[in-house]
């Protein structure tokens, strides 16, 4: 018997897997992987802190120390996150989604899979089909029955891209002038046939996800969309702390479609919109997509390993494939809507192993699967079922009974209740890497419940120097408090160390959070 879904993979890659290793590993991961080059590129000198693989040695330490996910040879290049990974993963996309109102982002989801005859409308199918999975439905037989719906026979593809869905979304109303731009955005899963020697850790993967957004717009509104954008990608990795990154224009390659004059335009709105950033930029001849120019953004890691993240790609080709119109100010007249793909952080995987390459083992408080731990001193009950009541206040501070809200804040923090000695839990929880630890002993419980003090270090994170300066603004704000220990503190400018009240260290960590620190 046929099972439901047969899943089989299109083109058999024939070629040396000692060069191809690092060399599909090394190509920028573009929105749409068909504007990818086949070009060479030099290996880095500090490449030989990886693996076989390509893969980063910190990287795997990381994952197996943190417990963030694992990979299976039953599921080549798709990662199974484990609750610490899925936490990283969840709250970078939380991240994202909290900026999206301020950019005009509306999030849709979309299929997983798409008919043959979709990618053929797309261009995928012709330029992109050997790097596809591709899926034959509950019955194809390849022949004809009139009692089985047409089309049913024919061979699907798992989508390695959201941009067509995008189109069918758009083109399912009518649309006007008026309504536009409109602007979707899209976390569904992504799947790619790399090649088994290509895939690499997080970075090279066979199923994936990416912050995808697509902006159908006018002509006239293009500039502001893509200055915009720009600005989004910015506020981003300003915020993040993610340092100096580059941007880098792809222009038109020898293979395109379309005319040179609507590439001429493209490219002129793109180096436009780069001027008027302020930002110094490099020229990429000829490493546009297929479609159109894209403008990529840059970031090195820790090894010296250049990575593309952010993307942004102007295309007048795939909205007249797909014949999308709108209405305009003139009676009975039509015109095609301009396309642009763009992504922020990318491929949301690789992301998180570039953060893992450059900050090692430490995450910023606000992505840390283990943001506190509450040490217990001594063998005292009291004190024991104390920690277990505060580490729940500060865990869930909206907490109530019954359904919780949806805006709840909800932070990871952990009670350490065991007969080990105090110089065991503390040297414990720096090596899980824990952002603070809190010290509760018979001392800190003299006083009445709203007054003790939780002596507070803190333990571990990737801009140690940032961190400590916001710790030292934090007790400055609370110097008016009655809390003369902590007025006391204000006055050091290297503060790891402090004496907070459980409200006080509430407060602490809410600020840390929505600082992204």
């Amino acid at each position: 018997m046929r099972p439901a879904w047969q899943i089989r993979l299109l083109g058999l890659h024939r070629v040396n897997h000692r060069v191809i290793r690092y060399f599909s590993d090394s190509l920028p991961r573009s929105l749409c992987p068909s504007c990818v080059k086949s070009s060479h590129h030099e290996l880095p000198a500090k490449e030989a802190n990886r693996n076989g693989r390509g893969e980063s040695k910190t990287q795997r330490a990381v994952a197996f120390s943190h417990e963030l996910f694992t990979l299976d040879r039953s599921s080549p290049g798709s990662p199974i996150f484990q609750p610490f990974g899925t936490h990283i993963f969840q709250k970078l996309q939380a991240f994202l989604r909290a900026q999206y109102p301020s950019y005009g982002f509306q999030e849709v989801l979309t299929p997983t899979i798409y008919k043959k005859s979709l990618w053929e409308t797309s261009g995928h199918w012709e330029n992109y089909k050997d790097d596809m999975f591709a899926v034959i439905g509950r019955g194809a037989q390849g022949v004809e029955d009139p009692e089985r719906e047409i089309g049913e026979d024919e061979e699907y593809g798992l989508k390695p891209m959201n941009c067509p869905g995008h189109c069918l979304l758009f083109k399912s109303q009518k649309r006007s002038y008026k309504d536009l731009p409109i602007r979707y955005a899209d976390f569904s899963p992504l799947h790619r046939n790399e090649i088994s020697g290509a895939l690499s850790g997080l970075t090279r993967l066979r199923r994936f996800h990416q912050d995808d957004g697509h902006i159908f717009c006018r002509h006239s509104q293009l500039q502001h969309e893509i200055s915009r954008t720009l600005d989004f990608v910015r506020l981003v990795y300003e915020t993040l702390n993610l340092g100096a990154y580059r941007l880098r224009l792809g222009t038109r390659p020898d293979h395109f479609i379309g005319t040179v004059d609507d590439w001429d335009t493209a490219e002129g709105h793109l180096k436009l919109a780069l001027e008027e950033s302020g930002r110094t930029y490099h020229v990429n001849r000829g490493d546009g997509a297929f479609y159109g120019p894209k403008i990529d953004i840059i970031v090195t890691d820790a090894h010296g390993k250049d990575h593309q993240t952010a993307t942004i790609q102007l295309d007048f080709q795939l909205p007249k494939r797909f014949e999308l119109e709108v209405d305009t100010p003139e009676s009975n007249s039509k015109e095609t809507p301009v396309l642009i793909h763009r992504a922020i952080l990318g491929s949301l995987e690789r992301f998180m192993a570039l953060l893992m390459d450059s900050h090692s083992d430490k995450w910023p408080f606000w992505l840390s699967p283990r943001q506190m731990i509450i040490l217990t001193v001594g063998q005292s009950s009291g004190v024991r079922e104390r920690a277990g009541e505060i580490a729940r206040q500060l865990a869930f501070p909206d907490g109530r009974p019954g359904a919780q809200t949806l805006e709840a804040r909800r932070f990871m923090v952990d009670c350490d209740n065991s007969d080990e000695t105090i110089g065991k839990k503390v040297f414990n929880a720096r090596k899980k890497r824990y952002s603070f630890y809190a010290v509760l002993g018979e001392r800190n419980m003299k006083p009445p419940p709203d007054k003790q003090n939780l002596d507070i270090s803190l333990a571990s994170h990737p801009k140690e120097q940032i961190m400590r300066e916001a710790l030292h603004a934090f007790l400055q704000s609370r110097t008016s408090d009655e809390t003369s220990d902590t007025a006391a503190q204000s006055t050091s400018t290297n503060v790891t160390t402090m004496s907070l009240t459980v409200q006080q260290c509430q407060e602490l960590i809410t600020d840390l959070a929505s600082r992204y620190l």
